[in-house]
């Protein structure tokens, strides 16, 4: 986003702190975090699914993140006897 953005994005999160509290203000990025239903949080806060979805891109990112399981990096971890060499 262009940095014309920044002041834009602050300027909704006063605007959420002087409508709902700066409590509520934590509650939302609590559940946007943890990836709470939109319609949970906007029942909560009594808006649209749609003005929930905007929230979440106005105030921050959501980062996918790929994670291997223990057990297959484990096999990485293994030693591999070394290779006979052909005679």
């Amino acid at each position: 986003m262009p940095i014309a953005n920044a002041r834009s994005r602050e300027r909704v999160a006063r605007n959420f702190i002087k409508t709902y509290g700066r409590a509520r203000f934590r509650r939302l990025l609590e559940a946007l975090a943890r990836a709470e239903s939109g319609q949970v949080v906007a029942d909560e806060f009594g808006v649209s699914r749609e003005r929930v979805r905007q929230w979440k891109n106005t105030f921050g990112t959501v980062i996918t993140m790929y994670q291997v399981h223990p057990e297959v990096e484990r096999l990485l971890a293994e030693r591999r006897p070394a290779a006979v060499a052909a005679g």
